[in-house]
């Protein structure tokens, strides 16, 4: 009777052994499989992304504060320079004209 439940226990060692290295290759064959019909995707993605991007130009974001304070300043020192007559409200309507074109 030892020998039975010997061969019995060998025997569903195995079994599990078989079914583990099974399972695995059925996984990887599965990744595999997921992995290739991700690539294939991929560049449709691309492609579909590059469209998208040619069709809408990037909205341009507004001048901050301080940039058109400097570049104002630098328009006093040009009119001032040349011997323009002014304000600074006209110095800073010519920056803000200058950063936003």
């Amino acid at each position: 009777m030892p020998a039975k439940k010997a061969t019995k226990k060998s025997a569903k060692k195995a079994a599990k052994k078989v079914t583990k290295t099974t399972a695995k290759k059925a996984a990887k064959k599965v990744t595999k499989k997921i992995v290739k019909k991700a690539a294939k995707k991929a560049p449709a993605k691309k492609a579909a992304a590059k469209k998208v991007a040619k069709k809408k130009p990037a909205a341009k974001a507004a001048p901050l504060h301080h940039e058109i304070a400097e570049r104002a300043y630098y328009c006093y020192l040009e009119r001032c320079a040349k011997g323009i007559p002014g304000d600074s409200a006209g110095d800073w309507a010519a920056a803000e004209k200058q950063l936003t074109s």
